[in-house]
Parts: C-alpha cells; sequence; structure tokens
C-alpha cells in the first residue's frame, strides 16, 4: 500500500486559512450567517418605516392578527441579540402607527417581531441591496389603510390657522374691554347718587365653523360656494426638504446633515409664506422621514401647487467648493459637468432612501410622466430661479451667478414651475458652519421668500379648481 502523499503546498495553505478562520468565529457566527448591523424606526404621519440592517441578506414572513391590531414578523436563520432588542426602544411615543415592539426566539433559527399597532396598516415589506454606507436592509413600511390627502391636509392646515388667528383675536379684544370694564377712581358729585354705567360689549368675531380644532375630518371636505373660491385663489408653494430618513443627503466636516439642515430651512420658509394673506405652504415632508422622488412631485400636483422649491445642501468632491446655486430642468442636457453631476447623485435618492418597485403601479405611466416637460414649465422655471438666486446673492457667495439646467427627476412636474436650490455646499467648513447658525437660516428664509413673491408679483398663476 503506497503511503499517502503529502497535500499539495497551496491546498495546505488554504486548509490552514480555512481553520484559523473557523476558530476566529464564535458560536453565533457559526450557527447563523447574519449579523444584525443596526435597527432604525422612522415615524411619520404618512407612514412609519422599520429597518433592519444585516451583513447579509435576511429573509422574512409577515402577517397581521387583529383585536389588538398587532403585524407578526418571522426572520428565518437568525438569532436573537442584543442587537434586534434595541428596536424596543426606539418606539416613539408619539409615532401614530406603533404603539410598541416585542423581540423573541420564537423557534431555533427564527426570530418573531411582534409590533402592536394603533391603527390598523397596510405593511410592505421588501429587502434592499447594499448600497453608499449601508449593508443589506430588511424594511417594513407601515402605511395607514386610507392615504392622507395632501389637499385635504393643507386645507385643514389653513383652517386650523385661520381659527387661531380668530381665538387670537378674541383674546386681545377681551383683554381691552376687560381693562376698560374696571371702574377707575372717580370723585363723587356733589350731590345726587353715584351712577356706574357700564360700556355695551363689543360682538367678538366667530369663528368659522369649518375651523374647529380637534375635530376629525371627513375624508373628502364639503366646501360651501365661498370656501371653495378661496381655496381656489390661493396662491400655493410646494416646499421639498431633500433626502429624510434612510437617506441622509451630504454630511458635512462636523458631521452636520443636509437633512436635517434642509427641514429647519423649510420648516421656517413654511412658516414665513403662511404668514402672507393668500398664500399657503405644502411640505413634500415635514419630518424626518423618506419620501419617494416621484411621491414629491406627485404630492406638488395633487394641491396643485403653483410653485415647487425643492431644497438641498450638497457635498462635492472637493471642500473647496463653495457658493449657493439654483437650478432648472433641462432637456437638452446639463449646463455644466457640475450640474450633471449633482443631478446624478440627487436623483440616486431613491436607492439610498429605499423605495418598494414591488408595489409601484403602473410604472410606465409613472415613467412616462416623470420624463414629462414642457417647454412653458421650463421658461417659468427659470424666472423664478432668476428672482431666487438675485436674492440669496446678496446672503452670501453664489456658486454660479446663472441659473443652471440640469435632469433632476425632482423637477418632471410638467405643469408647476419647479426650481432645486443648492443653499451651499456642505462639505465645506466655512458653509456647514453658515448652515449650522440659526440667523443664517433666517437670512436666507428671506431671501427664499423675496424672490418667490418677487415672482408672483410679476407672474400671477392662474385661477385653479382646487377640488378634493
Amino acid at each position: 500500500m503506497n503511503p499517502p502523499r503529502p497535500p499539495h503546498p497551496g491546498r495546505r495553505q488554504a486548509l490552514q486559512r480555512l481553520g484559523a478562520l473557523v476558530l476566529g468565529l464564535g458560536s453565533v457566527e457559526l450557527a447563523f450567517g447574519a449579523t444584525i448591523v443596526a435597527v432604525r424606526v422612522w415615524p411619520a404621519d404618512e407612514y412609519s418605516r422599520v429597518t433592519i440592517e444585516s451583513d447579509q441578506p435576511l429573509a422574512a414572513r409577515q402577517f397581521l392578527t387583529d383585536n389588538p391590531p398587532r403585524l407578526v414578523i418571522d426572520i428565518d436563520q437568525l438569532e436573537l441579540s442584543a442587537a434586534l432588542r434595541e428596536l424596543v426602544g426606539k418606539v416613539r411615543a408619539d409615532d401614530p402607527f406603533i404603539a410598541g415592539v416585542r423581540v423573541g426566539q420564537n423557534q431555533p433559527r427564527v426570530v418573531r417581531l411582534v409590533i402592536d399597532l394603533k391603527q390598523a396598516v397596510a405593511p410592505q415589506q421588501f429587502t434592499l441591496t447594499p448600497v453608499a454606507a449601508y449593508q443589506h436592509r430588511l424594511v417594513f413600511d407601515l402605511y395607514p389603510t386610507q392615504a392622507i390627502d395632501p389637499l385635504l391636509a393643507l386645507i385643514q392646515e389653513r383652517e386650523a390657522a385661520a381659527n387661531q388667528a380668530a381665538r387670537s383675536m378674541q383674546d386681545a379684544l377681551g383683554e381691552f374691554i376687560g381693562r376698560i370694564e374696571k371702574p377707575g377712581p372717580a370723585a363723587a358729585p356733589a350731590s345726587g347718587p353715584l351712577v356706574t354705567e357700564r360700556p355695551a360689549r363689543a360682538a367678538l368675531p366667530a369663528a368659522p365653523a369649518s375651523a374647529v380644532v380637534g375635530s376629525t375630518p371627513a375624508p373628502h371636505a364639503v366646501l360651501d360656494a365661498d370656501e371653495q373660491r378661496r381655496i381656489d385663489r390661493l396662491v400655493v408653494v410646494a416646499i421639498d426638504p431633500g433626502h429624510g430618513g434612510e437617506d441622509p443627503g451630504a454630511i458635512g466636516p462636523t458631521g452636520l446633515r443636509e437633512k436635517d439642515v434642509v427641514l429647519a430651512v423649510a420648516l421656517k420658509l413654511r412658516e414665513r409664506i403662511n404668514s402672507v394673506p393668500g398664500m399657503r405652504a405644502m411640505l413634500t415632508r415635514d419630518g424626518d422621514y423618506f419620501v419617494p422622488l416621484n411621491d414629491r412631485v406627485r404630492k406638488a400636483r395633487r394641491v396643485q401647487a403653483d410653485l415647487f422649491v425643492s431644497i438641498h445642501a450638497d457635498a462635492f468632491i472637493t471642500p473647496a467648493a463653495r457658493g449657493a446655486s439654483v437650478f432648472a430642468l433641462s432637456e437638452t442636457g446639463a449646463t455644466s459637468t457640475a450640474a450633471r453631476w449633482m443631478a446624478n447623485k440627487e436623483n440616486a435618492a431613491d436607492v439610498v432612501g429605499g423605495v418598494n418597485t414591488a408595489v409601484v403601479k403602473d410604472a410606465q405611466v409613472l415613467r412616462a410622466m416623470l420624463e414629462m416637460s414642457t417647454a412653458a414649465q421650463i421658461k417659468d422655471s427659470l424666472k423664478i430661479g432668476r428672482e431666487v438666486l438675485e436674492r440669496i446673492g446678496k446672503v452670501g457667495a453664489l456658486h454660479k451667478r446663472g441659473v443652471e439646467q440640469a435632469g433632476f427627476a425632482v423637477l418632471k412636474a410638467p405643469d408647476i414651475p419647479s426650481i432645486l436650490v443648492e443653499t451651499a455646499f456642505i462639505s465645506n467648513p466655512d458653509e456647514e458652519a453658515k448652515l449650522r447658525d440659526g440667523d443664517y437660516q433666517d437670512r436666507l428664509v428671506e431671501a427664499l421668500h423675496t424672490g418667490i413673491r418677487r415672482y408672483f408679483a410679476r407672474n400671477p398663476p392662474l385661477a385653479r379648481q382646487r377640488a378634493l
């Protein structure tokens, strides 16, 4: 019998490396393939998202139960870990959909998540492959069974503001009347009784019946003719804070995130616009959650916005890049290499933020809508772009002194003048410090507001019929 031949040197080295790898693995890694990297919960009025990030793909099954409402999720080939248990503490008290989360080992190699719900939901489950700073993601989006109507929400917001203004007027009048009703010191007449005559009480303005704060709205508001005319005469500005939720956008040298600073600017701009009689602002997102690019366009079209303003604070490949920019849509190509680079980067937001492509209805129709553009829309967008660029140039440096054009997907509403404002380069240390400063944000908001007002003063919008 021939003696066994020694292993080939290359095979021997491979076996040694494999043995070292096996010895270096712990019991959990040997038993199960995936390791949980992070867990996140993103609450919002529109939907709440639960994300489980891992170093390998995860497979899961879900089902709903009633009385009480719960979403049950079984994740295969996984062992309960401290990272998964962190989900319990991630739920916020103000989450409109999730009351709490429970995590347990349902059976060997199967972890069960039980999400206690505050209302009925239509859950969506999907996975995302690694992109940007993320590894594999298992995503659960919890949508309401009846979607929020942005136009109805805009009307309710306006009515609540009117009711608040009426209450403020009542308080002011009541205080004034209370002062004049208090009898001051007076000398008694020489003869006859002292007569104190109370002034007649002024009639206080009544709040409109449709503006009762705290009332539960019907799915479709019923407006009388006067209310409908007031809604139709509104100048509606759709404000779009870029990124959000799973998509942080660009990140500055000290960690300032684009999604946070543009939301702060957008909220201030909404307040400034809403202070103008006859104007209302609608935000595509008002919190830290992700909104797909086509949904941002769809929201603006649903409220028949007269203007769409997307706000960003991008980064560039070099920290020396500085200055604000304004972009309009281009049908023929970008006006500069930088404009093309920025458009490609912003158009990739859906990939980073995470879109469930499996549930997109009529994908070809949706794609056609986003590819539509009109010469009139671009012409009007360039007009408003020049007005805004002129004003923000008085606040800080400009990257380019003219409105640039590129194929930004978020600017492709065919019937709404649309601009994208890069407020500054967050990758520049000096400009990151400005973006963090509240006073600078206020000056920037005033410049945006003034540019918008100047545009509408010169280009009054056409009358619209905003039907619910």
